[in-house]
Parts: C-alpha cells; structure tokens; sequence
C-alpha cells in the first residue's frame, strides 16, 4: 500500500526594493557582465597564441 502525498501549490515571495538598490543591483550586473566578457575574450586569446610562448601578463 503506498501513501499518497499531498501536494500544495507553490508559495509566491513578495519582496520590496528600493529604485536606488535596484540601480545599484543593475549596475552591478552590468559590471560583472562586462568582466565576464573581458575573462572570455583573454581566454580565447590565450587558446589562440601557440603554446611555446610566455602569456603577457595583464
């Protein structure tokens, strides 16, 4: 015999965010963005330069 379990529906969360933290998140977004952008593009350099020679360092 197996026991049923009964399923609730999922719970919404209602916050509150000031417009300056949510600027502030945005931007900060923003800045991680472009950062990871920046890494991606200093790893396909890399993977691009033959292997015998020194990275520059940045």
């Amino acid at each position: 015999m197996s026991t049923a379990q009964m399923t609730r529906p999922p719970q919404t969360l209602y916050v509150t965010i000031r417009r300056d933290e949510l600027r502030q998140l945005k931007d900060e977004r923003d800045q991680l963005q472009q950062e990871v952008m920046r890494l991606r593009s200093h790893l396909q350099g890399q993977l691009v330069q033959p292997s015998d020679t020194q990275p520059a360092l940045c």
